[in-house]
């Protein structure tokens, strides 16, 4: 099972093979150099030359510079295309001993990503002098010391290099001893004192002298320490170790305190002369600090955390010194062996945090991997979660690219979380993880859509203006501007002249639609116009939907009566003949209402009758009828108060006045009677009306008279010239009108008829019974046949 899973294809196994075959294929590095201790900001190459580019492209392609060692010491213009120092340099922070002294750089650009490989030389000047270890050197020489004898001495240190750093070694001047410099194979140069004759302690048990280090500068610089040689007894046979050098292996992670290896020097003197003591020779600061040797044992043990990384091996030179002062040197090799001890390292060039959804492959991010290990354990394997549509493409060297795979949708997913995991070959495997937020910006790419295609509502008629009557609502799935609705009112196609702007306004923000005045149920039951909701993108997107506006009727209209007409004129007269039977149709009350529904039923009711019991009105049709046979006791006129009422909530009513008049017989048209009613609806108003009847009052009595004068003068008259207005012919006085039983009437009257005073309607008034003789057919048709004398009858 093991073996299957290795074989199946996997796809940051690939992205390893490719990065590795990628690696070889790199173009030959461009190469600078600038002094040591050059001032920030100060200028190294003009880059657009060298990698034929121009000063647009550096900034179009956000061009940028980037170290081995993660510390940006250089930085690009892109305005001038020049590479400049960011800091002042130092080589020998940088690269201490090493020569040439070389800083690695790259020069990537974006769209479409591109790398250069730089080196930057950083030149040494002459900026250290020597330095011994100590103020003081000790040395102890036999005196049967022959002529020619080597003495090596603790060398001076210059942290400078070349022809800057140490040269040579001069020695105070006397007759005994010179200095010789001597080149060693590690570059170094050791002084060696070299005697020159034989000594004599007894002559001259002592030597002090000035060792002085030079350096190659210009000027030279020096350093100087003090040689003191004591002379010393004889002791022939210098302390010898048993192996040289020595040579061990140790685990970088080794504890402190641990032992690494144990030298051996013996000595053929006897006694004092014969004693060994260890101790380091010539150690720099740094093994000094790693390394502790017992001065008895010559057990060399830990004494500082190794790290492979910065020191792969340590040359330790021991000395071994007899009772005598003799002593003898060799070196041990300490090779530190690498342990998977550091995780790979991810470094970010590049980082997009947010995506337009529906674009092309886009670059997300270009970053750097890195581990410090050696061998299997800096080895490393760079990958992401496969369930997102994300990519990693190895670019340059170490550089990665992740890139989308396909395009984004930001309603579906508006931000992904990417783990980049790199993980070493080594044993245990060790892994970094880095995470990434990628946002997905909006594109207008979503139209508002509404909560229905169609919406119905409803208002009352008369409603009060601004009136809320309901609201559409539209969502947007994008974001921002893009999700934003605005609404506005539309013009239905099948009604392009409907006034929608008089009647019917939308909040633009919210949808909320407003009657803008009362609506007349009578006047528009229904109407429709759509509605657009529109989003803030560019370019904007909307849709619409149909809203239907239905009128509720109210109560609004009181029953109107188009028979009888109530106008103010002449009141209609209903003629029924005494000989009717129970139930005789007299009239029927015609009303209309401009309501609906049951707002529109209306219901008929006498409300107030001169006779009551006499007439009935039937409540569903208006018709008024006669409820019991007519008699002789009956009045002649008879007015009737019919109210016609609809079913609303609340009820409105209008009321209609009826004038009946029982006749016998009346069969031509009929005398009007005397308008009542007029005159009541003269006397409603209140103020202005009482003054006027008051005064009419008065002059209809003046009128009286002076008729009643002239209608004796025009009597006198026509008794003698049988002239003037003539009365029709019968058996009784020419000022009696007989209205007998034999008439429409049941009873016999004579009445004093007045002129009323209105000559637009010529009607008249029966005052009191005069004479029950004369018809009243006869008198109405007497009228109409001589109009001169239709304002002329008084009967008294």
């Amino acid at each position: 099972m093991e073996t299957l899973e290795r074989i199946q294809p996997n796809r940051q196994v690939m992205v390893f093979i490719l990065m590795v075959f990628l690696s070889p294929a790199l173009a030959e590095p461009i190469r600078y150099s600038v002094m040591e201790e050059t001032e920030s900001g100060s200028f190294v190459a003009h880059l657009t030359k060298d990698l034929g580019l121009g000063i647009r492209d550096l900034a179009a392609r956000s061009a940028r510079v980037v170290s081995d060692d993660d510390k940006q010491r250089l930085q690009l213009d892109r305005q001038t295309g020049d590479l400049l120092l960011r800091e002042k340099l130092d080589r020998e922070e940088l690269c201490g001993p090493t020569e040439p002294c070389v800083l690695h750089f790259q020069v990537f650009l974006e769209k479409p990503v591109q790398f250069f490989e730089g080196e930057l030389s950083i030149q040494d000047v002459n900026d250290h002098s020597p330095v011994f270890p100590t103020g003081e050197m000790l040395l102890k020489i036999l005196e049967n010391s022959q002529p020619g004898t080597l003495f090596p001495l603790k060398l001076a240190q210059d942290l400078d290099v070349g022809s800057n750093g140490l040269q040579k070694y001069t020695i105070s001047p006397n007759s005994h001893f010179h200095v010789l410099t001597r080149n060693h194979s590690d570059g170094k140069k050791y002084p060696d004192l070299v005697q020159d004759k034989a000594l004599d302690r007894e002559e001259q048990p002592e030597f002090s002298l000035t060792l002085t280090a030079l350096d190659g500068g210009s000027p030279p610089k020096s350093g100087t320490t003090t040689v003191r040689i004591l002379i010393m007894d004889v002791n022939d046979n210098a302390p010898e170790f048993v192996h040289t050098p020595y040579k061990v292996q140790v685990l970088e992670n080794s504890p402190l305190g641990s032992p690494v290896l144990s030298v051996s020097a013996r000595d053929v003197d006897a006694g004092n002369f014969g004693s060994v003591s260890y101790g380091l020779f010539q150690a720099s600061d740094e093994i000094k600090q790693t390394f502790s040797i017992n001065g008895v044992t010559g057990e060399i043990r830990l004494t500082k955390k190794l790290d492979f990384e910065q020191i792969k091996s340590y040359h330790v030179e021991i000395e071994a010194i007899d009772g005598g002062g003799l002593s003898g040197k060799c070196t041990v090799v300490i090779d530190v062996v690498d342990v998977n001890d550091n995780a790979p390292e991810l470094t970010i060039s590049s980082l997009t945090s947010s995506v337009p959804e529906n674009a092309p492959e886009t670059v997300v991010s270009i970053f750097r991997i890195r581990d410090r290990d050696s061998g299997d354990n800096g080895k490393m394997i760079c990958s992401i979660p496969d369930n997102l549509p994300f990519l990693l493409k190895p670019t340059f060297k170490n550089f990665y690219t992740l890139v989308t795979e396909s395009p984004l949708d930001r309603e579906s997913q508006a931000e992904y979380n990417i783990t980049i995991t790199v993980t070493d070959l080594g044993t245990p495997k060790l892994k970094t993880q880095h995470n990434l937020t990628v946002t997905v910006s909006d594109v207008n790419d979503n139209a508002p859509a509404f909560s229905q295609s169609s919406y119905t509502l409803r208002v009352r008629e008369n409603n009060s203006p601004a009136l809320h009557i309901g609201s559409v609502s539209a969502t947007d799935r994008d974001a921002g501007a893009n999700a934003q609705v605005i609404y506005s009112l539309l013009l239905p196609p099948h009604d392009p002249h409907l006034p929608l702007a008089s009647l019917v306004s939308i909040n633009a923000d919210n949808g909320q639609l407003f009657a803008l005045r009362a609506l007349d149920y009578e006047a528009l039951q229904a109407f429709e116009f759509g509605v657009r909701a529109a989003d803030r993108g560019s370019p904007a997107l909307s849709s619409q939907a149909l809203v239907r506006l239905l009128v509720v009727d109210a109560n609004d209209n009181a029953p109107f009566v188009l028979y009888p007409l109530q106008n103010g004129s002449a009141p209609c007269t209903e003629l029924v003949p005494r000989a009717a039977e129970a139930g005789y149709l007299v009239t029927k009350v015609v009303a209309v209402d401009g309501d609906s529904g049951q707002n529109a039923w209306l219901s008929y009711q006498l409300l107030k009758a001169t006779e009551p019991g006499l007439f009935g009105v039937w409540a569903h049709n208006g018709e008024v009828r006669t409820a019991r046979l007519l008699s002789e006791r009956d009045a002649v006129k008879h007015r009737l108060l019919v109210l016609v009422k609809d079913n609303g909530e609340p009820p409105l009513s209008a009321s209609v006045t009826l004038h009946v008049l029982l006749v016998d017989g009346f069969s031509q048209p009929y005398l009007p009677l005397p308008d009542v009613a007029a005159a009541e609806a003269r006397a409603d108003p209140l103020t202005v009306y009482l003054v006027i009847a008051l005064a009419s009052v008065s002059s209809l009595f003046l009128v009286s008279v002076l008729v009643f004068v002239a209608v004796r003068l025009c009597r006198r008259s026509r008794a003698v010239s049988g002239g003037g207005c003539s009365v029709p012919e019968g058996p009784f006085a020419g000022h009696l009108v007989d209205v007998s039983g034999t008439g429409t009437l049941s009873h016999s009257y004579q009445y004093d008829v007045r002129l009323t005073g209105v000559p637009r309607t010529g009607e008249f008034k029966f005052l009191k019974p005069v004479f029950p003789n004369l018809l009243i057919e006869d008198i109405g048709r007497e009228i109409e046949e001589n109009p001169n004398c239709r304002n002329s009858f008084v009967f008294s």
